[in-house]
């Protein structure tokens, strides 16, 4: 009689907790693309590279590393895009000139919005 109680209470218990780690785990995934835009880097991109990781099971994110050389120094940034239902990872080209707004974060420049710049203006 005890466990025809006991096991139920059980199997609630960690379903809620299950559902409440996931929850938490998606609102961390969405927060991912939003950086705060507290610096600038402009330069011309060198090197690009695509890949997509795993964040959680069934969530996935796409990331874009880019080589920018400054005129002072070559840095690399990285853009960190959740992959949701119709979410459309930016392009960057080799040989582009961007200003990429973001935030320093791991090691990285972490951008959260970039613009390119026609060659002509």
């Amino acid at each position: 009689m005890v466990t025809a109680i006991a096991i139920p209470i059980v199997l609630a218990y960690f379903y809620w907790l299950t559902k409440k780690e996931m929850q938490a785990n998606f609102q961390e995934w969405i927060e991912l693309e939003n950086i705060p835009e507290e610096a600038i880097v402009s330069g011309r991109i060198i090197e690009v590279t695509e890949y997509n990781e795993r964040f959680y099971y069934h969530r996935f994110n796409h990331i874009t590393l880019l080589k920018i050389n400054t005129g002072i120094k070559e840095l690399t940034v990285k853009k960190v895009t959740p992959l949701r239902k119709g979410a459309v990872p930016p392009l960057f080209h080799e040989g582009d000139l961007v200003h990429l707004y973001g935030s320093w974060k791991q090691g990285f420049f972490s951008i959260n919005r970039a613009i390119k710049q026609n060659e002509g203006a």
